[in-house]
């Protein structure tokens, strides 16, 4: 990502996003503006370096957007970006880029990520929305490091694998915004373990859900006491039942045919929970439990029950429900172009506290791509989930990479919208794709014992 740079005749370099003032009307030129990230930026106290915050801001993002990763080709892009603007390019050790990057404050990238989250949803037109509200996508994925010892003892890998031949791997639950795709903010554990799983790790998020909200995700999320925390929020909640509990139509408020409202009676305490949070909860809930179709053509319909806190049929409608289910995969795409489009799926940090950085980095990233992306879809008069995100992705590279990547430049930049917008995704509702790869891998064979045996081995043949 580029930040326009410039340079004081006294002092050392400073960098900020010029805002969009080009523009008159065009929506979310506060989020991450230049006031915005001067402002964080300004709060950090530090001594005159060549790699101040800001500047290393600037690099860290430009690191996980390249192809190229590594902490030498931030390092070169940085010294190339020097030379060309006439100043004393830094040296080619990466040590000190290093070093700045664990100065930089956790609490800055968090808080410039959920910021413009914020700032997206605060902002999207009543268009984009599901009958005027906000839906927020929950969903869990898990993310691979360095086999480190640090990284092993915070995120241990799976017992199933072997010491020295596993890696790593932190679980992390997160919500998206549906209309935009922007991150609203995550929360990360490991792997397995007491208080690691998705419904612990969300607990810590349930502050992102506002009043008028509705919650969407998978049938792991049915539970009891998040059904009752979203309903004394005001918040409405569409998940799949979940396996263990059963569904008879037969019973309860009959509202159709394999539809009704039905009470859920509050569990035992469980573990984690003290004494005095169970008793907040209420005894009963009512939730709505019907059955949706999936019909898709040449395919079997498949069916699946649905519980919900919408309890008017009339308002909200069966159709209403199936269609809202069907926009849940979303948070698939999200986390597809988030791990695999954007490389954070296997992260290069080696201790905690540079696996978390690297996390809201890619993160502010991803955001300010999609920042973008609603910026096109509204000028163009299009939906930002009919854009594809792999294409704004190149088009702000190729931009980047020709050193013209700037809001301040109107022209420029509202062809770099245009760009964006000139392609619309494919309308691929319930798709199923085979997981199979064509390509065969190469014939080596898999790591069976830690890499200190491997080099025994070949010195002692030798």
């Amino acid at each position: 990502m580029s930040i326009d740079i410039t340079f004081s005749n006294t002092s050392h370099p400073k960098s900020i996003l010029t805002e969009l003032k080009f523009a008159k009307g065009l929506p979310f030129s506060e989020m991450l503006s230049s006031e915005s990230i001067a402002k964080s930026i300004a709060n950090i106290e530090y001594r005159e370096r060549i790699f101040s915050p800001d500047v290393v801001l600037w690099m860290f993002l430009s690191q996980v957007l390249d192809n190229d990763q590594s902490l030498q080709a931030a390092v070169t892009r940085g010294i190339a970006f020097f030379l060309s603007h006439d100043k004393e390019a830094p040296s080619p050790n990466t040590a000190a880029y290093s070093k700045a990057r664990t100065r930089l404050p956790e609490e800055l990238l968090s808080s410039l990520v959920k910021g413009s989250g914020e700032q997206l949803k605060k902002e999207t037109p009543d268009t984009w929305l599901w009958k005027g509200r906000h839906v927020n996508l929950l969903d869990g994925l898990t993310l691979s490091m360095p086999d480190t010892p640090e990284n092993q003892e915070i995120y241990p890998q799976p017992d199933s694998q072997k010491a020295g031949v596993g890696f790593p791997i932190a679980r992390i639950v997160a919500i998206t915004s549906c209309s935009t795709g922007a991150i609203l903010d995550f929360a990360i554990g490991a792997y397995s373990g007491k208080m690691t799983g998705e419904h612990a790790l969300l607990r810590q998020l349930i502050h992102v859900f506002e009043a008028g909200d509705v919650a969407l995700g998978d049938a792991y999320y049915a539970s009891y006491f998040l059904m009752a925390s979203m309903i004394n929020k005001s918040v409405d909640a569409v998940f799949p039942i979940h396996g263990s509990r059963d569904c008879d139509f037969r019973s309860g408020k009959r509202l159709g045919k394999k539809e009704h409202i039905v009470e859920w009676i509050k569990p035992q305490k469980p573990e984690w929970m003290d004494q005095e949070t169970y008793d907040s909860f209420q005894d009963t809930i009512a939730i709505r439990e019907l059955t949706i179709h999936n019909e898709n053509k040449g395919f079997q319909t498949k069916s699946r029950v649905i519980v919900s806190t919408f309890l008017d049929s009339k308002e909200i409608t069966k159709t209403d429900l199936t269609t809202l289910y069907s926009l849940r995969w979303r948070i698939e795409l999200d986390f597809n172009s988030i791990k695999e489009t954007m490389r954070m799926g296997i992260l290069r940090g080696k201790t905690l506290e540079m696996v978390r950085k690297e996390i809201w980095v890619h993160l502010l990233a991803y955001n300010l791509i999609r920042k973008v992306m609603a910026q096109s879809a509204f000028i163009h008069n299009k939906n930002p989930r009919e854009l594809s995100f792999k294409l704004a992705l190149q088009s702000i590279e190729s931009f980047r990479d020709a050193n013209i990547f700037s809001e301040k430049s109107a022209k420029i930049y509202m062809h770099l919208l245009k760009m964006i917008a000139y392609k619309k995704v494919g309308n691929r509702p319930n798709r199923s794709e085979p997981r199979v790869v064509k390509r065969r891998p190469k014939r080596f064979p898999r790591m069976q014992k830690a890499q200190k045996f491997y080099r025994r081995s070949l010195r002692s043949v030798a």
